[in-house]
């Protein structure tokens, strides 16, 4: 019995050895980044970003693979699924690692058991808007429109994320509308450009060019201070919704069960890049901010989103199969 414990003990031992022997050595090859929406939002922008710092500080290509579709069921499954080496990473936004999880009642992946977090990168607010033709002017036009008239404006739902932070606004200043679902935010964007719906709500990034190319009209913003490019548009708190606050946000992850020295290196390096001016600077034109945090950050955020979001969810009636 004494020699199976020794056994026992030095096999574990080498095991630990060999693990930080991997992890020192990390990464041996090219990583892929998996990325659950198309280029151009701030979930790929950001990867993008991470990936090409990465790349130079490891000296292995860190390359961003999109893969958009199916409310991110795609690109999470793929990720649940991979070796967990450290060598399949994924970049998420709260609609695979919060929104699903409270929405649908069965998902392909567990966004908690499936994942081992490893560091925040940024977070975003969103932009309450409307066509450029729309009667409403202000919010409290929008408002009082909806409270007069129950049910009869309509919203386009990008994702079940800014259904969300919609029906989260709605909820405060006690109004209902109905929801127009889309496969997916620039979809949504367009139909609001043509004056298909009412309003939407979607990621700075995704509204600001149709407001400088004068095609909608911003009248909230859902941080708690209003944005450096669009100064004269109300929070909506501000506006009347007090305390409401919101943001997309983004953070990495790996498979589960990936080496916790591997996530360790990875959580630092991403961690020190966002300490930078330059990251500050580069997120800032996104019109987001840098939200750091390590991998027990990423989780107790994570899990205090989806109580959130399912609260929210919970309220507004909010379900897909």
């Amino acid at each position: 019995m004494k020699r199976l414990r020794v056994g026992h003990c030095l096999a574990a031992i080498l095991l630990m050895l060999g693990a930080g022997t991997a992890a020192a050595q990390y990464p041996e090859r090219a990583v892929k980044i998996i990325v659950s929406l198309p280029p151009g939002s701030g979930a790929d922008t950001t990867a993008r970003y991470i990936g090409q710092h990465l790349s130079q500080k490891f000296g292995q290509p860190f390359v961003v693979e999109n893969k958009p579709g199916a409310n991110s069921f795609i690109a999470a499954k793929q990720v649940a699924e991979a070796v967990p080496d450290g060598y399949t990473l994924f970049v998420a936004s709260n609609s695979p690692m919060v929104t699903n999880a409270a929405v649908f009642k069965s998902l392909p992946y567990d966004p908690i058991k499936d994942f081992a977090p490893v560091a925040r990168i940024a977070r975003f607010p969103m932009v309450l808007a409307v066509p450029a033709n729309s009667p409403y002017k202000t919010l409290d036009s929008l408002v009082d429109a909806a409270r007069k008239a129950p049910g009869k404006l309509n919203y386009a739902s990008g994702t079940p994320t800014y259904q969300v932070a919609l029906e989260l606004f709605h909820e405060s200043r006690g109004i209902r509308a109905t929801p127009i679902p889309y496969k997916g935010t620039s979809l949504a964007m367009a139909d609001l450009a043509a004056g298909s719906v009412d309003y939407t709500m979607a990621e700075v990034s995704a509204v600001m060019p149709l407001v400088r190319g004068g095609k909608v009209r911003a009248l909230a913003v859902s941080s708690p201070e209003r944005l450096k490019d669009l100064p004269g548009v109300p929070t909506i708190a501000e506006a009347g919704s007090k305390g409401y606050e919101t943001f997309a946000w983004t953070g990495v992850f790996l498979p589960a069960k990936a080496p916790q020295a591997v996530v360790d290196k990875l959580s630092q390096a991403v961690r020190e890049l966002l300490m930078t001016q330059e990251s500050t600077r580069f997120i800032e034109t996104l019109g987001g901010s840098v939200f750091p945090g390590g991998p027990q950050q990423l989780r107790d955020f994570q899990l205090s989103e989806i109580d959130r979001t399912r609260r929210i969810v919970k309220t507004a009636g909010i379900h897909q199969e």
